[in-house]
Formats: C-alpha cells, structure tokens, sequence
C-alpha cells in the first residue's frame, strides 16, 4: 500500500547478499540492541513467503527512514525469493534485522500469516525491537512520502497507543477502493476514561495489523500468551483491558493497503476469521459495554441468513464450512436447513443476489464489489460463457471495477 514506487522488486532481479538462517536470537551481525538507546521506532513486520511484495514494503519504509528508526522483521520460515529480497535492503538500510524461525518446525498449529505463526513471529518482533515504540507493520502494503516522519513526531508527545489511517489501493495499486478506512477528518486523542468511545470508533480498523503504533512497555507488560492462534494478537494486547495513557489516532492516510492478496481469501479461514475469530475476540473483552461490541461485531455474525448468503457469493461458505462450523451450532431446523440450503445454492446465483443487493441499497462499497469480483462464483464469467464475446465485453465495461 503506497506512493507507489515502480516494479515490484523480483528475487532474480536483486543483488544476490548472503543471508544467515541462524536461530531467532542472532542478530545477524547488523548492530546490537546494546547500542540502539536513541532508537525512537522500531517497524516490526512478520512475514511468509512474500518475496514478491516485500521489497516495496521496504523501498518505501528505507526511503523515509532516520537514524531514530530501525526495522525488525521476523520470517516464519519463507521457502521463496524473500531472503533475498531483505539481504538487497540490509545492504541499504543497516539498521534492517532479519530473524528466521520455522514455524512448523516448531509445531506451530498454523504457518500461515493468519493463524498462530503471525502471532508469534509479531510479538517476537516486538521483543526483539530496540525502539521505544514499535510500529505493527505489514509485508505486503506501503508508506506513504511522510509518515514516518508523521509517526515520529506524534511519538514525542508520549502516546501510548498511535492508531494510523489507511487508504486502501487495488492489489497493483491503480484504483483507490477507500481513500480513508477511518472516517475522520482530523486527528482524535481519546484520553483514559474514553476507552469505550476508542473501542466503537477503531476496534474493527484494527483488524488490520499495519496501522499500531505502541509503547513497546505497554506491550511487553500485557498477555500475549491466550492470543496466539488467533490471528489477531495485536487486537487482544490492546484490547484486554483499559489503556492508561492517551490514545491518538491520525487521520491522515499514512499508510497504502493493498487489497485482495490476503492468503486465507476465499477459504475455510476466511469464514473461521470473520464468522468466529473476530467476533468471538471482540466479545471476549470485559471492559467494554455489550452496547458498545454490538456498534463493532455481532457476537454470532453466522447466525444471520445474509451474512450466510454474502459469504456464499463470495466463495467462503459452503457444505464443507456448514459441516464443520454451524451443523452442531444450529438447534433450529428451519435454521438447519436455511444453512444447509445457502450452502449448497448455485455460487453463481449468490454472486448476482449479492450485486444486486448492495447497488439497490446504494451502499456501492468497493472492497465488497471487488470481493464478490474475485469470487469463483463471479456471475459475470458465466456471462461471458453464455453471451458472445462482443456483447460479453461491452457488458463488462458497464461493472464498477
């Protein structure tokens, strides 16, 4: 996500610099954290085979960076091009630390960003840092010119928590799908006593590791431990109880998302994340109102028929998903076999339910046409297998995307 810096940086195009697979506690002979007292921040990003991505993350966090920042990254055992990618920026930016560890080696219950792997490698990241603050960052989304200067300067005013907005960008980055993920029009500091305004206002933004800037004390001095495998530890250091000091959130986009490239799309993840993950998360947390989780999430988001239907069309639910997460949950038979029925409902058909659904309602929310866009049950390919290929197109030049 970015200011958008050319070609994507390609593991056979990048200077070939040796890169040590050495256990998580090496530094890998870059500096010591014994001489990094005046680091300010420390950017802290787990990754997983995404060789392809990742040097435009760091193109654009080395082209902005200072002396008063350093860059931490945990790999949960990448078996592509990403060792070299980070050696090619090592050499550029010598504050860089690369730490490798095998997740599934380690009998992790998941390598993949999304599960106990990413929960690991972010907070052994952050226990690695140098920074008196570490910023939550992603492998795949960018910087935009200015923001680190932006975080830099807000962390002098002793936050205990910076929350930074986001645009969201198509996964090349040509079209603008949300110029501003947080609806703010200037910058918002919510003191202790207004956690609860906090939580309604950026608890579902903060699904999205990259925009947590955090005292790293704060971090270290909270339960880590009960959120792994979740997906989401950073939601669950932050949420679970109060933060004392003051919160800021900045409204300016800091920050490009690239959307689409999520590796758990369109599976049984995706349905576990958003149907019982995320939901049962935010719930879980005892300072705040049901009132207050209701604005956020609801508790059991799969219970309703249109969510069930939406995420049909968009390719995440079927019998396989209704077998393992809703036939033991369900105790209504009309429930049963409303599940059962959307389940099995031609995707096709629920794809084109779900685009008519949301232009009648005027919603017109482009990360949820482009999700519906990339679903396998896209009704417009079964268009363009029915209709001849010039009419297909001018049709196709008609959608939104």
């Amino acid at each position: 996500m970015t200011t958008f810096s050319g070609a994507k940086t390609r593991g056979d195009t990048i200077s070939k610099v040796l890169v040590t697979s050495a256990p998580l506690t090496t530094n890998h002979g870059i500096h010591s954290v014994n001489t990094t007292q005046s680091l300010k921040l420390s950017i802290c990003i787990p990754t997983l085979n995404r060789g392809r991505f990742i040097g435009e993350t760091l193109q654009s966090i080395v082209s902005q960076a200072t002396d008063e920042v350093e860059i931490v990254i945990v790999d949960g055992g990448s078996t592509d091009h990403t060792p070299e990618v980070v050696a090619h920026f090592q050499t550029l930016f010598s504050r860089l630390r690369y730490f490798r560890e095998d997740n599934k080696a380690a009998n992790a219950p998941s390598a993949s960003p999304s599960g106990g792997g990413f929960d690991r490698d972010c907070n052994r990241a952050v226990e690695l840092a140098a920074g008196q603050y570490c910023w939550l960052f992603t492998d795949d989304d960018v910087l935009k010119p200015g923001a680190v200067e932006a975080v830099l300067r807000a962390t002098r005013d002793g936050y205990a928590l910076i929350v930074v907005n986001a645009e969201v960008r198509s996964s090349d980055f040509s079209q603008s799908l949300d110029p501003l993920r947080l609806r703010l029009t200037s910058d918002r500091t919510y003191e202790p006593e207004e956690n609860e305004s906090l939580f309604i206002d950026v608890a579902n933004y903060l699904s999205f590791v990259g925009g947590v800037v955090i005292k790293r004390q704060l971090w270290l001095a909270r339960d880590k431990d009960q959120y792994i495998g979740t997906g989401f530890i950073h939601v669950g250091v932050l949420l679970q109880s109060p933060i004392s000091g003051q919160a800021l959130v900045i409204a300016e986009p800091l920050i490009t998302i690239r959307y689409g490239d999520a590796l758990y799309m369109r599976s049984s993840r995706y349905f576990e994340i958003w149907m019982f993950l995320w939901p049962n998360l935010l719930w879980s947390f005892p300072d705040f109102s049901d009132a207050a989780k209701r604005r956020v999430s609801m508790k059991e988001p799969w219970r309703r028929y249109r969510t069930l239907l939406l995420f049909r069309a968009k390719g995440a639910y079927s019998a396989k998903e209704y077998r393992e997460w809703l036939e033991g949950r369900l105790s209504s038979k009309l429930d049963k076999i409303a599940a059962r029925w959307i389940a099995s409902c031609p995707g096709s058909v629920a794809n084109l339910t779900a685009f008519v659904y949301y232009y009648a309602s005027g919603r017109h929310d482009l990360l949820l046409i482009l999700d519906l866009m990339k679903s396998p049950f896209y009704f417009g390919r079964a268009v363009r297998a029915l209709v001849p290929f010039h009419k297909a197109k001018t049709l196709a030049e008609t959608l939104p995307i």
